[in-house]
């Protein structure tokens, strides 16, 4: 009989997204022995990626490939509970990271960008001709991971080399969050800490290689779409910051996607309102909508690491 899958509920004592968020952030997680592996990639940048494996055996087990979120690392507590999460079970789990998110800036003027399936679709081709042959391969998306790796498998459908995925609070239209998160306590908080990263290492660009931003005007964003307009869209070939949020937004693949695939946000989720949840339309029966009401934003702090047990209970389910 097929175990029904445990609800998440916050404890008692993390009232709120915002504290669900923040507890999540700061919570402690396993430390995992990491093996970088460095890529270059076709246009002349290059990507680091961490590997954590069962008993240090390259090439043994399943493999998940794990997106993690905006200015994430295979050091945030999401990936390295899932990687433990893994390797308890014999299986393999590898951290792409996005350019310049390793702890080194990429070469290139072009960063990342959450509608970016075509870095993903590079890495998940690459990682399943070389470590998983069979076709035992899944994926994980955490937040922009998430909707990039969303947006991916609507695009390709049946032709996608996994056999199962999973997206974590993913900002699923991103208009939506957006403007949740330029106003308001969000502001003040999340945008203003993602924003002094990204704002310095694309001043470190701009000094290294002349870039064509406005710096004046990028040391004046003080939300998500100013950035996003001036620094984000222009890069990647967008018109600007409605362009980009537009196209990129992964809500509109959602019923072109084949393959079981869970997707899980949560209702207080800070990032992402409850209302554009809703507008959400009807999805095949292959993708999971699990909307718990508390959680906040890749959060789901305690219940003995619950969300990395519910992502490796759904994608080792027959």
């Amino acid at each position: 009989m097929k175990a029904r899958p445990e609800k998440y509920r916050a404890p008692w004592w993390l009232p709120g997204g915002h504290l669900q968020t923040i507890a999540a952030a700061f919570a402690l997680a396993p430390r995992i022995a990491w093996r970088r592996e460095r890529w270059d990639t076709p246009d002349g940048d290059f990507i680091d990626l961490d590997w954590a494996e069962a008993n240090g055996e390259t090439g043994a087990g399943p493999l998940i490939a794990l997106f993690h979120g905006l200015e994430g690392s295979s050091n945030s507590p999401y990936a390295r509970a899932i990687a433990a999460q893994a390797v308890a079970e014999g299986w393999r789990c590898v951290v792409p990271h996005f350019r310049g998110c390793s702890g080194e800036l990429n070469r290139l003027s072009r960063a990342y960008h959450s509608g970016d399936s075509a870095e993903l679709d590079w890495i998940l081709q690459r990682l399943g001709a070389r470590y998983a042959p069979g076709g035992v391969l899944y994926a994980v998306g955490i937040s922009l991971g998430g909707n990039a790796l969303l947006k991916l498998l609507g695009e390709k459908g049946a032709a996608i080399n996994l056999r199962k995925a999973a997206a974590i609070s993913a900002p699923l239209d991103l208009a939506a969050a957006g403007r949740a998160l330029d106003r308001g306590f969000s502001r003040e908080l999340y945008t203003r800490i993602f924003l002094k990263t990204l704002k310095k290492k694309t001043f470190e660009k701009i000094r290294r290689q002349n870039i064509p931003i406005d710096a004046m005007r990028l040391s004046k964003a003080r939300t998500f779409w100013e950035f996003d307009d001036t620094v984000t869209a222009p890069l990647h070939g967008f018109l600007g910051a409605d362009d980009y949020w537009a196209r990129s937004s992964s809500a509109p693949w959602l019923p072109r996607i084949s393959i079981p695939t869970l997707v899980i946000n949560a209702r207080n989720d800070p990032f992402m309102p409850e209302a554009a949840l809703d507008a959400l339309g009807e999805v095949p029966a292959n993708v999971v909508l699990e909307f718990p009401h508390s959680g906040g934003h890749a959060g789901f702090p305690g219940r003995d690491r619950w969300l990395a047990r519910r992502v490796f209970q759904f994608l080792s389910s027959p």
